[in-house]
Order: structure tokens, then C-alpha cells, then sequence
């Protein structure tokens, strides 16, 4: 029977040496020229002559990543192996996890288009060692919310432009303005101010007050919304940046606390692992105060008891 106390030794250490070998910076660039050339075997399969020719040496050369890939997972797990709850707190973790493992589930490995999908995504790993990159993808999830606002706020008037434009362009101009769908499709693509010249030509033949109409959608719908937009990402560029710099100011911050075995007891304990500075500092106050009382107190006397004794044995 293992005791309890070796067996977290042994975790500890197997999680010291794994932590040494993922953290070092050849580990990093070693992971990062596997996924490069994981890419470029994925684009060499896409040549028919190639794929013909060199079928085994690039389904070998697909295995042979597959195993490296692999054994990098169970490296970075094996650094989590003290506190395996940590390991999932990490998203970047699950990514790796599910990107890797999805090749080892029998229903995709049959699939050959979903595996190749699957494979693409290896590529998206190279956000976890460029750090730009990494704060890119972050801010892009982060203004997910906001940019889903700007598109029902943007569907909203493109709805509402394109019901203007069938009421008063559908007759002269059914091609563009025939339905709402066919309206809703041009305006969306006078968004980008590509073709409003031509469409303010076209509609200036039918009325004159056409002007207003492509004026205002452009005004609102090319300088408003889009720059309502941009915004939107900017702002979430900022917080995204601001994360990774707090992750880098504190990388425990990322890996989650110490596990309960591994934290020192006693009160230097507890103000390092729990409690923090706050608690120190009003330790340490406490104790100056303690040894200021100390020192304001007079010097103890002889007791009552040996007086009266020594003054009996005088008598």
C-alpha cells in the first residue's frame, strides 16, 4: 500500500520535471516548428502529383506529428500533475486537449473531411506561443457580445432601408429592388461604398429625393455602424491586452492555486498561501504592539510570600 505522503512527493516531483521541460524555450519553439510543418504537410497534400507520389511518406510524416503532438500533451498534463484541476482551468489546455484527441475518436478518424478539419485547427495552436496573436483571438471572443448588438442593431435598419427601397424603387428598378431580399442585398453591398455612385445615378433617373435615401443609409450605415464596430473590438483589444499583462505579472494566476497538501502550515502559512499581505502586516503590527505592552510594564518583584518567609526567619 502506497503512502499517502510519498505518492504527493512523487506527483510533485514528476510535476517539477515536466514543468522544467514545457517552460523551457526550446520546448516552445520545438512545438511551434511542429505545427508549421504539420500546415505544410496539410497544403503538400492538397497537390494531386504529391499526394500520389509520396501518399505513405506524407501519411507517415502525418503519424509521426501525431505521436509528437501527443507526447507534448502528456508533458503539459504531467506539469499539472500536483493539482490536475488547474490543468482545465486553463482554456488553452482544453483547447490543446480536444484538438489532439479528436484524432484518436473512432468516428472522426473514419471521416476523412472532419479529421482534415480537425487538423486545420492544429494551426490555431500557434496563438498559445505568439503572444499578439494570443491577444487577437482573446479579444475577438471577448466582443462576441458586443458585435452580436451591432448586427441585429445593423440587420434592423438594413430590414428597414430595404423596405423603403422596395416601396419606392421596386417598378423602375425590379433587378436590385424586386424584393426585399434582392434590396436588403444591394444595400449590404453599398455598405462597403462600393457601387454607390452608379446606384445614386440610377435612382437620381427615378427621383431626385433618391439622394436622401442612398445619403442616409451611407451616413448611418457606412460611417455610424461601422465605426460603432470598431470600437467594439478596440475596447476588447484593450481588455484583452490587459489580461495577458496581468498573466504575465502573475503567472499563477493562470495555473490556479497550490494544492491543499503543498501549502506551508502555521501562520507564515497562511498569510503566504491563503491569506495574503493584508494579514501579515496586521500580524507583524500585532506583535510591536505586544512587545511595546511588554516593555511599559515594570520589572516583576519577589513574591509576597518569600518576604513574609525571609522576615520570619529574621525574627
Amino acid at each position: 500500500m502506497t503512502h499517502p505522503g510519498r505518492a504527493r512527493r512523487g506527483r510533485t516531483q514528476l510535476a517539477a520535471r515536466c514543468r522544467t521541460a514545457t517552460e523551457a524555450p526550446a520546448f516552445g519553439m520545438a512545438v511551434f516548428c511542429l505545427i508549421l510543418l504539420n500546415a505544410a504537410l496539410m497544403g503538400a497534400e492538397t497537390y494531386s502529383g504529391l499526394a500520389g507520389t509520396y501518399q505513405q511518406a506524407l501519411h507517415l510524416a502525418e503519424q509521426c506529428c501525431l505521436a509528437l503532438f501527443s507526447l507534448e500533451m502528456l508533458l503539459r498534463a504531467g506539469a499539472f500533475a500536483d493539482r490536475p484541476k488547474a490543468f482545465f482551468r486553463d482554456p488553452w489546455n482544453l483547447f490543446d486537449l480536444a484538438v489532439v484527441a479528436s484524432a484518436f475518436v473512432p468516428f472522426v478518424r473514419e471521416n476523412t473531411t472532419l479529421l482534415r478539419l480537425l487538423r486545420l485547427a492544429r494551426v490555431l495552436r500557434t496563438a498559445r506561443f505568439l503572444p499578439h496573436l494570443r491577444i487577437l483571438l482573446i479579444a475577438v471572443g471577448r466582443s462576441l457580445p458586443g458585435t452580436a448588438s451591432f448586427l441585429f442593431v445593423g440587420g434592423l435598419v438594413l430590414y428597414v432601408y430595404a423596405m423603403v427601397g422596395w416601396v419606392c424603387f421596386a417598378e423602375a428598378d425590379p433587378g436590385h429592388y424586386g424584393s426585399v431580399g434582392r434590396a436588403m442585398l444591394t444595400l449590404f453591398l453599398l455598405t462597403t461604398l462600393d457601387g454607390l455612385t452608379d446606384a445614386v445615378r440610377a435612382g437620381l433617373e427615378i427621383s431626385r429625393l433618391s439622394i436622401l435615401y442612398y445619403a442616409s443609409y451611407a451616413l448611418l450605415a457606412s460611417f455610424v455602424l461601422v465605426n460603432v464596430l470598431i470600437g467594439v473590438v478596440l475596447n476588447s483589444l484593450d481588455e484583452a491586452r490587459e489580461i495577458e499583462e496581468a498573466a504575465a505579472r502573475d503567472p499563477k494566476r493562470r495555473e490556479g492555486p497550490p494544492p491543499a497538501g503543498n501549502r506551508p502550515e502555521g501562520p507564515e502559512g497562511i498569510g503566504s498561501a491563503t491569506a495574503g499581505p493584508d494579514l501579515r502586516e496586521r500580524i507583524a503590527t500585532a506583535r510591536r504592539a505586544l512587545d511595546e505592552i511588554e516593555a511599559t510594564l515594570p520589572p516583576p518583584g519577589p513574591r509576597p510570600g518569600r518576604r513574609l518567609e525571609s522576615s520570619h526567619s529574621g525574627s
